[in-house]
């Protein structure tokens, strides 16, 4: 059978055996309910050879009720170890794929950003839910039925000899002209399977970017052209599907119609035997009976060798997804630890970046810059100046391509990245909220605070207020990405966030831009106290939010142009200037 596998289908074979090695009692007993089984299909073959013989020939009622008596004994017997087989078989396709599952998603939360970019998330759920599947049917069933189809085959053939050897040759030859329809059919499923499964992909990709952002689908009517857009992609994987099933189709007719075709021919020789004499009726029945055997389970191997078809599509995928490394890890060698609160002096040396889908434009070109302990500084410049790709650097979600950051002194690069994080509180411009709770969206930084400093962080946040005007508080359970809510009460919400994390620096990417005037002025108001004691950087396009800063670094095209307090950039820099009267509303 190993022959009649590719090198992806055995790839598969392997991926499912690594997460099934775990759990070797449970395969071996299932093993030995699946040998237990064929046994005793394979003794029936007997038992109709007595019945035959012994129980009708002779006309003996007594031989006839052992005879009958024997066979109900036996199937009771199949039926006990069928169930153990099929529950442990189906318990461990299960188990595994749960396994596979919690193992992928361990590993694309870990994977950098910049992966992300160009890979589709919605392709990856894809991968993670329908591929997935695809294995936990062959582990759950296929390999089972390929298994016991490949012990009764051989069971099968050894009493074929057993019976007659004459017939058993009839039936031998014919089994290399369905070996052939296999090898032939074999490679151009494969394909099929594939490309069925990326079309799958990108169904489901089209529907979660289409959900996603209904709102702006329907500001813009755009619904029939999504509608038709998505007809297109439903009917592509229809049509790639439709090829598969044809070629998977075709090679099973074909299996069927070779199989059977020589059974018909064995039972015209078999019966001119019995005309003969030259064997009993009995020996010519276990005959047709092990023929069968031989026949079905050679057609069912053919069929999970399609099935394998199909999962080995999906293991390479799933494979692809865990052996995507992560370009963000801690150093091998000369790790380096921060204190349990650093100061938060940060230092940025020429720093060079470009992202990994544009590396042709540096993001970020030569920037120096250092930030002292407990220092506010406001970033400002026009939009896609590289301000929030600073962010980026500061978390190391990227790498630069040349300088360092420094945190404590420390580059950190040489910092375990969680290390790192643990340092940072992010408010980003779109604040990201989760499915559940608005106390859980709080405490997402920070799982073990109790609901006394919730409530805190969401009133130095002014979210308390609105937080006790829903329908169940701070229970209450936001939709997805917190639909329901104003962008000024998300907003607030991610700032409750980063207050509750109390981390030594403070990110704050326009975080009052979604804000209304009231809600703006509360927390201008409150920004000083909340930053005391934190070194912050601020990207802002709000006069308020610069004037109160230390200091101003104004950047244009990834370069740093100008460093100052708010009246020195005014009076010293074109730019700061011209933004200032634009953006700032200032004459």
């Amino acid at each position: 059978m190993r022959s009649l596998l590719s090198a992806r289908q055995r790839h598969a074979l392997q991926l499912a055996g690594r997460f099934i090695a775990p759990y070797r009692w449970r395969v071996l007993a299932a093993l030995a309910a699946l040998l237990f089984t064929a046994a005793i299909t394979l003794s029936m073959g007997q038992g109709i050879r007595l019945l035959v013989d012994q129980g009708l020939a002779t006309q003996s009622p007594h031989a006839l009720n052992q005879s009958i008596g024997l066979f109900f004994i036996l199937v009771l017997c199949m039926a006990v170890g069928t169930y153990v087989r099929f529950y442990l078989v189906s318990w461990l396709g299960e188990r595994c794929v749960a396994d596979i599952r919690k193992q992928v998603f361990d590993h694309l939360v870990e994977l950098h950003p910049g992966f992300y970019e160009s890979n589709r998330s919605s392709e990856i759920q894809s991968r993670l839910t329908a591929d997935t599947t695809l294995l936990q049917s062959v582990i759950g069933s296929s390999l089972s039925m390929a298994l016991r189809s490949l012990i009764m085959l051989i069971g099968g053939v050894i009493f074929l000899f057993f019976t007659n050897v004459k017939l058993t040759a009839i039936v031998i030859a014919a089994l290399p002209l369905v070996v052939v329809p296999i090898l032939l059919f074999g490679r151009r499923v494969r394909a099929l399977s594939r490309q069925s499964q990326d079309r799958v992909a990108d169904v489901g990709s089209y529907v979660g970017e289409t959900l996603g952002q209904i709102k702006t689908v329907q500001a813009y009517n755009h619904q029939q052209q999504d509608k038709l857009r998505f007809a297109e992609t439903a009917e592509a994987a229809f049509n790639t599907a439709r090829q598969r099933i044809r070629q998977r189709a075709a090679l099973i007719s074909v299996v069927i119609l070779l199989v059977l075709g020589a059974v018909g021919v064995m039972l015209w020789v078999g019966g001119m035997d019995v005309i003969a004499g030259r064997i009993s009726p009995g020996d010519l029945a276990a005959f047709v009976f092990y023929s069968l055997i031989v026949g079905s389970s050679f057609g069912t191997i053919s069929e999970v060798i399609g099935e394998l078809q199909t999962a080995a599509g999906a293991a390479e995928r799933i494979a692809e997804l865990l052996k995507t490394g992560n370009a963000i890890t801690a150093p091998p060698s000369g790790l380096q630890k921060l204190p349990a609160r650093v100061s938060g002096a940060i230092e940025l040396r020429d720093l060079r970046f470009s992202y990994p889908s544009r590396l042709e434009h540096f993001a970020v070109d030569g920037i120096s810059l250092t930030v002292a302990a407990g220092e506010t500084l406001a970033l400002v410049g026009p939009s896609g100046a590289g301000k929030s790709t600073l962010f980026d650097l500061l978390l190391r979600f990227f790498d630069t391509q040349q300088g360092e950051i420094r945190l404590e002194g420390i580059p950190i690069q040489q910092l375990d990245p969680a290390d790192l994080r643990r340092c940072f509180a992010l408010v980003s411009q779109n604040p990201a909220l989760f499915f559940g709770s608005v106390e859980e969206n709080i405490r997402y930084g920070r799982q073990q605070a109790s609901a006394a400093e919730v409530e805190a962080a969401a009133r130095a946040a002014y979210a308390h207020d609105f937080i006790m005007k829903l329908p169940q508080g701070y229970q209450t359970r936001l939709g997805d990405a917190g639909l329901g809510l104003s962008g000024g009460q998300r907003q607030r919400l991610a700032i409750a966030r980063a207050l509750l994390v109390d981390a030594p620096v403070l990110l704050l990417d326009e975080a009052t831009s979604a804000l209304d005037a009231e809600s703006e002025h509360l927390i201008q108001q409150a920004l000083p106290g909340l930053m005391a004691g934190r070194t912050t950087l601020v990207i802002a396009h709000r006069l308020a939010t610069v004037k109160g800063a230390d200091r101003i670094a104004v950047i244009d095209h990834g370069k740093l142009v100008a460093l100052g307090t708010h009246q020195q950039l005014v009076a010293g820099n074109a730019l700061y200037r011209r933004l200032a009267e634009l953006q700032f509303n200032e004459d």
